[in-house]
């Protein structure tokens, strides 16, 4: 059977390989991929908490996921346009998007926690596969106004089962859209392993639609980043869509919702603990001597400061109105929907007059 090398710049071992992408790999990069996975991991780490508080609804924890979104979004233009699943929490705050907006969704206050414009950032979709078709319409326009913009459409091992992903690469090779599919392939579609999916992986489907495929060890930040910049370059110079196939594992179950102990094993994650993203980072770090005690002590004040942030930003949220779900669903609204939201109100009057008769 046809194999693909997994592309590997940082091993497990947290030692560089002979890549020659290695020689663009500087102090600097690794310190600042670093603090970003390290905040993502901690403003996961308190929205689990907050949501086993009652404070939230549900949380999609991205724990263990942090390098195959911090390398891959880093590695892109803040200009270029990002079309998001609904767990990719480390990317969302790499552009700016606060835990008080990145919550707001999850704690039911709003539709959507921030403006997609302002960050060039997708509101989450909860839909499997929708972005990705949004994200290939998105770069048939950027084709059409003459901009050199690549868009990023992030998804899941799961979603490329979907009818809309295979669509999406069909469409996007076959107009030469420029887009880059980015698949964090977490090994799990809730409890379905990926052996049980697909009969071949999703690089080597991908590229009987004509996309330019890689399949990178999702777990190794830098070999992320340097295969994102090369796939980003190509598709910017006109080279057609790609596709890059992130290797990697999702550490919790898929929801706060889930119970993985039922399908999986306590090996199968003590092997990919093993693979720890930030953990392999961390070891490059210390063995080239690259972040002394106070870079470590300044960034672990600044997680805790952010910490303490997502908790108090997430009970901070005050009530929407309940008729506002009533206000985005068509533009400028429409007599039905008025009339709808007039239904709606008068029902909860009814209450209130209810507890006025019983007083």
């Amino acid at each position: 059977m046809e194999t693909t090398t997994t592309y590997v710049l940082l091993g497990t071992d947290g030692r560089l390989t002979d890549d020659p992408a290695a020689r663009d790999v500087t102090p600097e990069l690794c310190r600042d991929l670093y603090r970003d996975m390290v905040l993502a991991r901690r403003v996961d780490s308190e929205a689990y908490h907050l949501q086993r508080q009652g404070e939230l609804g549900l949380w999609l924890q991205s724990l263990g996921q942090e390098a195959a979104q911090v390398g891959s979004i880093r590695a892109i233009r803040d200009s270029d346009p990002v079309f998001p699943s609904y767990r990719d929490h480390a990317a969302a705050l790499c552009r700016g998007i606060g835990p008080e907006a990145l919550l707001a969704q999850w704690r039911g206050v709003r539709q959507s926690g921030w403006d997609p414009a302002e960050h060039r950032f997708g509101v989450y979709t909860l839909v499997l596969g929708a972005q990705l078709l949004h994200a290939v319409g998105y770069a048939m326009g950027v084709q059409r106004d003459g901009s050199d913009d690549v868009v990023l459409a992030y998804f899941g091992d799961g979603s490329s089962s979907e009818g809309e992903a295979n669509e999406a690469f069909n469409w996007a090779a076959t107009v030469h859209a420029p887009v880059v599919f980015f698949c964090q392939n977490n090994q799990w579609a809730i409890s379905t392993p990926t052996g049980r999916q697909f009969g071949a992986p999703l690089h080597r489907r991908a590229a009987g639609f004509g996309l330019a495929t890689e399949l990178v060890d999702g777990n190794d930040v830098l070999g992320v980043h340097a295969a994102t910049r090369r796939a980003v370059e190509a598709v910017r110079r006109g080279g057609g869509p790609a596709l890059i196939e992130a290797t990697t594992y999702r550490m919790a179950g898929h929801s706060t919702s889930d119970d993985p102990t039922r399908y999986r094993t306590a090996a199968e994650l003590d092997h990919w603990r093993a693979r720890d993203p930030v953990d392999r980072l961390r070891a490059l770090l210390d063995d080239r001597g690259w972040a002394d005690g106070a870079f470590l002590a300044d960034l672990d004040a600044e997680a805790d400061a952010l910490g303490a942030e997502t908790r108090r930003a997430c009970r901070a949220l005050p009530d929407p109105d309940p008729t506002a779900m009533f206000d985005h669903v068509l533009p400028g609204g429409s007599p039905t929907v008025d009339r709808q939201r007039d239904a709606y109100a008068a029902y909860l009057a009814s209450f209130e007059d209810a507890v006025e008769e019983a007083r």
